[in-house]
């Protein structure tokens, strides 16, 4: 199982980073793909994923935190990275003091070098959803990409199929009264669906606290039960289009 979206990076881990990537291996999770959020954790990122197995990382930058890309492609060329993210649009953000404008700009420069890289690219949307279709309808993406932590609409979805995506469930499938994100989930073809925790936030039940990737797998139950097929099946086939789309080793 692999849990193609996890911030591992964050300061929420570092008295324990080590100790949950074991937890995550002992539930079944053999590889987890960390997503930078800004530069300033670029370098020590990609020093951790280099001295540990299954671990891999995106580089860039989240809509919330909007600088330039200046040092993006120079830290893209330096290889390694399996993907071009956190990026994406945010609609609070738009509230916070970031602006829309502001936000496609800096996406349309990571969609730029995603195709420059040939990378796939890892898409953030939150309340955005026309604004990111009607960018990516501007901005084609050959080596495709994932809109991580779905929280569009079944129809939604089905037009970001459209542009190549896979689509990938956090934890909110598993809440209580999940209905969206499971009507969702059984819009996505079998061979454009992923997994991830988004820890550590996102906690999926029946867990509390903070998230974690060995928490993945209560995930892949809510999305098997959603799809009236087994935790094994959906294993191996998220399993598969995440080797797939990130071009990981076996």
């Amino acid at each position: 199982m692999i849990d193609t979206h996890c911030h591992l990076d964050k300061t929420e881990f570092d008295g324990d980073r080590d100790a949950a990537l074991s937890h995550a291996r002992a539930a079944g999770v053999t590889d987890v793909v960390v997503p930078a959020i800004g530069p300033d954790g670029w370098s020590a990122l990609a020093a951790w994923a280099a001295r540990t197995p299954g671990v891999h990382f995106g580089l860039g930058v989240h809509p919330q935190l909007l600088p330039d890309l200046a040092d993006l492609e120079a830290a893209l060329g330096r290889g390694r990275a399996v993907g071009v993210g956190e990026c994406g649009l945010d609609g609070p953000s738009v509230e916070a003091g970031a602006p829309l404008d502001r936000q496609v700009a800096v996406l349309r420069g990571h969609l730029q070098l995603a195709r420059r890289h040939a990378l796939p690219v890892m898409l953030h949307c939150l309340r955005a959803h026309d604004a990111l279709l009607a960018l990516l309808e501007e901005e084609p993406l050959p080596a495709g990409g994932v809109l991580h932590s779905c929280s569009g609409s079944a129809d939604q979805v089905r037009l970001y199929l459209r542009h190549g995506l896979h689509v990938s469930f956090a934890g909110p499938v598993t809440y209580e009264r999940a209905r969206k994100p499971l009507e969702a989930a059984r819009a996505v073809p079998r061979d454009r669906l992923l997994l991830e925790t988004d820890a550590p936030d996102q906690t999926p039940r029946p867990h509390r606290g903070r998230n974690e990737p060995a928490f993945l797998p209560a995930i892949a139950a809510a999305v098997a039960s959603a799809l009236g097929t087994t935790v094994a099946d959906v294993d191996a086939l998220t399993t598969a289009n995440a080797r797939a789309l990130f071009r990981l080793p076996r």
